[in-house]
């Protein structure tokens, strides 16, 4: 997913962090360099505190505490109580107990290595912890993680951590922003005149460019989050098995999903990428769930069937004759 400015004078900065590319863009150029600079300092506050692959973050302490409750910075408490909302409202879909089973995947390093790493996997079903086996007191900030239990924020991190840039930056800045980590975007602030424009897209590419291959659409936004979801861009070979990075937390499996991409728009990016994964875990009828929770999204099928929920823009109609 890729922002693109508004007929507004705006103004983007794109760099890497967390593992992905970060993009920023304010409809106010003078504060670019300031807003930027905000941003990248937030970042590195929520690698330390949520990363699995760093020793030193707080998140990899929990691994060391053996069942043992530990008290945790402000920053990370509210990343788990994302995640474990994110659980609750997907019915264990989206279950941040998976960690150890990513390790076994080989998905455990950034992932710029993971596809250099060609040592064999072994494939064994095995059920996740359940979130609900974890425990955050939000009133002490004490979080307890039973032993042999890892925890991954990765499917509500980088959403939560978008919403929170954006609200922080244009009450700062007092501007439209829009902050997109890896194409979970969130935005703030008076928008552009005509919204925010975001390319949906099932393949990763640049945004100023049109996608090489795979079906896309432009849509606007005004306000809240647009996440996407998808088994194709985080891919690597390990023994002769093709993996991803979206795990069923039912077999610690990646999933077998009738769709290959899930576009999701919700009050808050946390929300719709919450949405959009639960979809893939899901997979047959993830369309029907997401209209009865009112939901815009635009489903990709495997064959590259676009299926749409209402609320969702539809594409412009085109004069006869002329080329999509």
């Amino acid at each position: 997913m890729s922002a693109r400015p508004g007929p507004r004078t705006t103004a983007a900065a794109q760099w890497r962090a967390l593992g992905t590319t970060v993009r920023l863009v304010v409809t106010d150029p003078a504060l670019l360099e300031s807003c930027d600079l905000l941003l990248a300092r937030y970042l590195a506050e929520v690698d330390a505190a949520c990363s699995r692959f760093r020793d030193d973050s707080e998140l990899a302490a929990l691994d060391a505490a053996a069942g043992r409750p530990v008290r945790v910075s402000p920053l990370l408490a509210e990343a788990l109580d994302v995640a474990l909302r994110a659980a609750r409202t997907t019915d264990g879909a989206v279950d941040p107990t998976v960690g150890s089973a990513l390790d076994a995947l080989g998905y455990d390093r950034d992932f710029t290595l993971v596809r250099e790493d060609d040592r064999p996997v072994r494939l064994t079903v095995r059920r996740a912890a359940g979130w609900r086996t974890v425990r955050l007191d939000r009133a002490t900030r004490t979080v307890t993680v039973p032993e042999g239990v890892r925890l991954d924020l990765g499917a509500t991190a980088k959403a939560w951590a978008a919403d929170r840039a954006a609200r922080t930056l244009a009450a700062a800045a007092g501007c439209g922003v829009l902050v997109s980590l890896g194409g979970d975007t969130a935005v703030a602030g008076e928008p552009p005149a005509d919204g925010w424009r975001i390319r949906v897209q099932d393949v990763t590419g640049s945004v100023d460019g049109t996608p090489p291959d795979g079906p896309h659409a432009l849509v606007g936004l005004r306000g809240g989050g647009l996440a996407t979801s998808g088994t194709t861009a985080r891919r690597w070979r390990r023994g002769g098995h093709d993996l991803h990075h979206i795990v069923d937390p039912r077999t610690g499996l990646p999933v077998r999903s009738p769709w290959r991409t899930v576009s999701v728009a919700a009050a808050t990016c946390a929300d719709a990428n919450a949405q959009s994964t639960a979809a893939l875990v899901r997979g047959a009828g993830a369309e029907r769930r997401l209209a009865r929770r009112g939901l815009p999204a635009r489903l990709v099928a495997q064959d590259g069937t676009v299926v749409t929920t209402p609320g969702w823009p539809a594409p412009p109609v085109l004069p006869r004759g002329a080329a999509a």
